[in-house]
């Protein structure tokens, strides 16, 4: 560190010294700590992690399992017991074309966690995209990755899964489909599932990931149970769904587009282990194979549930369903269909939490790089726990509870997150020829980041197409990061009023959360 004490430098930033009090000391502590390139990768530190001789410092225990177990509890969640509805309507009803969705759909996000795997090794970073980009091509994209995914990709991830949730846990209680739940019940539930998890992990991390552990154990026990009873039900010689299943035709209103990203949806979180890279063991060997392992496991986990749910119903009747898996568990379990319904709520709630979990991660590097208020990158001083940021994520998610429509939602979170994980490929061929020294422990043949930028652009271009307005409202909320970084990072001599008035309030929530901020990287 300099020769100023860090509470000096908080001082210095404000512009005032003398309002610092000397009890205050404790917990004014600097959250920015300069951009470390891939020559100079840091066991840096993050909070919530173990400290060493006062430091804050970030422990590899992240091993080869847990780095599959990361990917497939992140990936399985709300998609496959929402998205098969989707994904069937937008291919005009025909089971072959959805199946072919499906098993596209895992084959191109196999191809971009590759990409992000020779990212990953290349740039050993946690934060995932946001690093990458900011590597590649400087602060001001990855600040606008940053603001979208704090304000827009985030949470509405958060809020259309515990959406997904709430509904699974009302639907029981309200069997007649002439009488469905009402919109308020399930919101409100909703709210519940965000706010439980949010407390969660703002009280523990080992409580939030023994939470994660388990209800992971849930969804794929569901989904197993979806798998063996469609195909004993198959079995039985029910395969007329089956029948001329390529008969109808996609339409020429780019609905192709949407029925990919409902698909692609349900594959969301294929790179939330990149979140973590500084804490995998050996993650130049442990995250390439991680990837390698889980995205064929979950792809042929995805594409087996959806032949069982096409076994057992019909096309109109899946097309007619909200709650597909409750439905299917209905005409197949009979008395025992209870069982769905909660396997599947406990699936949903598992994912809200590894979202939270994971998440966290990004912003802690944000407010590293000095691009987030600093109370953002401050930690629990007893919980360890990013108690800031997990809460302000909990409010917005809360608020896009409340758009109506959850296709809306996956709409925003398709064209936002696509755009922004094309761009990070988009670093992955630019330093290749900008920066061919780099030391990459897993390369890739060029073609395939090149594809996968072009079907990114793809999938953007008919999404934009397919629904205009909403990926309006999704470019809107992009725009506003422009003003902010220069209103708020690259304006620098701002009023000193403004400054005492940021001081005072910082200092106010970190007494009222009892936080304090992330140490410097000498």
């Amino acid at each position: 560190m300099g020769d100023n004490s860090e509470v000096e430098n908080m001082a210095l930033a404000s512009g005032d010294t003398t309002e610092i009090k000397p009890s205050e000391e404790e917990l004014l502590v600097d959250a920015k700590i300069s951009h470390v390139t891939p020559e100079h990768q840091p066991n840096g530190p993050v909070a919530g992690d173990s400290t060493d001789g006062g430091q804050v410092t970030l422990k590899k225990e992240v091993g080869l399992f847990n780095g599959v177990t990361v990917i497939v509890g992140s990936i399985i969640g709300s998609g496959i017991f929402i998205s098969p509805k989707g994904v069937l309507e937008s291919s005009a009803g025909s089971v072959g074309m959805s199946l072919l969705v499906w098993t596209i759909s895992g084959l191109f996000s196999l191809v971009g966690a590759l990409c992000y795997a020779e990212l990953g090794t290349t740039i050993q970073l946690s934060g995932g995209e946001y690093s990458y980009i900011y590597e590649a091509f400087g602060e001001l994209p990855a600040f606008v990755l940053l603001w979208v995914t704090l304000i827009i990709i985030n949470p509405t991830g958060q809020a259309v899964v515990a959406l997904t949730f709430s509904y699974y846990v009302v639907q029981p209680f309200y069997p007649d489909p002439d009488c469905p739940p009402p919109d308020e019940f399930i919101r409100i539930a909703a709210v519940l599932c965000l706010t439980l998890l949010t407390f969660i992990n703002c009280w523990s991390v080992p409580l939030a990931t023994k939470v994660q552990d388990v209800f992971t154990v849930a969804k794929v026990s569901a989904l197993i149970i979806i798998i063996i009873a469609g195909f004993a039900y198959m079995a039985q010689g029910n395969t007329e769904n089956f029948e001329n299943s390529f008969e109808n035709k996609i339409g020429e209103d780019g609905s192709i587009a949407l029925a990919f990203y409902s698909g692609l949806f349900a594959y969301a979180g294929w790179n939330y282990l990149n979140y973590l890279t500084e804490e995998i063991k050996e993650s130049d060997q442990n995250l390439p194979r991680a990837i390698i392992i889980a995205m064929p496991l979950v792809t042929i986990i995805y594409v087996l549930a959806n032949v069982a749910y096409f076994a057992v119903l019909s096309p109109n009747e899946l097309m007619l369903s909200n709650a597909v898996a409750v439905s299917f568990a209905v005409k197949v379990l009979g008395p025992m269909a209870w069982i769905i319904p909660i396997a599947v709520a406990m699936s949903t709630f598992g994912a809200v939490n590894g979202g939270i979990l994971s998440q966290s991660r990004l912003f802690f590097v944000g407010a590293r790089e000095g691009q987030l208020p600093q109370l953002m990158g401050m930690i629990h001083v007893k919980r360890c726990t990013p108690l800031p940021s997990i809460f302000f994520t909990c409010i917005l998610s809360c608020m896009y509870v409340f758009v109506s429509e959850i296709d809306t939602l996956i709409n925003y979170f398709s064209f936002v997150t696509w755009l922004a994980i094309g761009f990070a490929v988009c670093g992955l061929i630019y330093l290749r020829f900008k920066k061919p020294e780099l030391k990459r422990p897993f390369k890739l043949n060029i073609m395939f980041p090149i594809a996968f930028v072009l079907a990114c652009l793809f999938l953007t271009v008919m999404g934009v197409i397919a629904a205009f307005y909403d990926t309006l409202i999704g470019l809107a909320i992009t725009i506003t990061a422009f003003p902010v970084y220069f209103l708020c990072i690259k304006w620098t001599d701002k009023p000193l009023v403004f400054l005492r008035m940021i001081t005072t309030t910082s200092f106010w929530f970190q007494r009222l959360f009892m936080v304090v901020g992330q140490q410097k990287i000498d």
